[in-house]
């Protein structure tokens, strides 16, 4: 097993001249992205044009497969879930309506697997949990997992932040978003709790994040 670690991260700013919003999603380019799975929106926080705006967001790298259920194209619940790690498999199945993800076991390496063995087509996450959640939070989306079929998952924690007011949380987003990010960055890379100021050049209207 991995050493489990989380990051602490703050967006903050200070009389930023204009209205924006940021949004982060782990939609790094991934193998099979948007045709196998799909990235969730994880935050969308907003900063005024005048004054102190800050926003906080917590990932712990302990990761987890769930159950998932998406209602007008947002992820709202997770019936039921599973921490697990790189290297290991589990297993969903389903008696009486009641659904359950089988103890992980050691699998092939360098991936997440879940079998699906419900009887049933699924919708499957993977994400990860924060101390304290009973639910983990998603951040890749698989859809349509047939019975039988199982879900394999590379997941490295690359962060992007977007400036964009076109998404709300747990939106499951199905292609690249339209604007470049103004930040990208590996959590495993970074210190436990790092400090970012978000800023706009009057000039060009352009957005950056700079670490503090």
């Amino acid at each position: 097993m991995s050493h489990v670690f989380t990051r602490h991260l703050t967006f903050q700013s200070n009389n930023l001249g204009k209205e924006a919003t940021i949004m982060l999603a782990f939609d790094s380019d991934m193998e099979g992205l948007y045709e196998d799975f799909f990235p969730v929106v994880w935050k969308v926080s907003k900063f005024g044009k005048t004054g102190a705006y800050r926003a906080q967001a917590t990932y712990t790298s302990q990761l987890a497969f769930s159950k998932a259920q998406v209602v007008d194209g947002n992820l709202i619940s997770a019936e039921t879930s599973v921490k697990i790690n790189d290297s290991e498999q589990t297993t969903l199945t389903e008696v009486n309506g009641v659904y359950h993800f089988s103890t992980p076991h050691a699998a092939a390496a360098g991936v997440l697997q879940a079998v699906n063995n419900t009887g049933a087509v699924q919708d499957m996450a993977v994400g990860f949990m924060n101390k304290g959640d009973l639910m983990p939070t998603p951040a890749l989306y698989f859809n349509d997992v047939g019975d039988g079929s199982h879900v394999t998952a590379r997941f490295t924690p690359v962060l992007r932040a977007y400036i964009t007011s076109d998404y709300q949380e747990t939106a499951v987003l199905r292609g690249a978003i339209d604007t470049p990010p103004i930040w990208t960055h590996d959590l495993t890379a970074l210190a436990e709790s790092t400090t970012w100021n978000l800023k706009r050049d009057a000039a060009t209207g352009h957005y950056t994040l700079v670490q503090v």
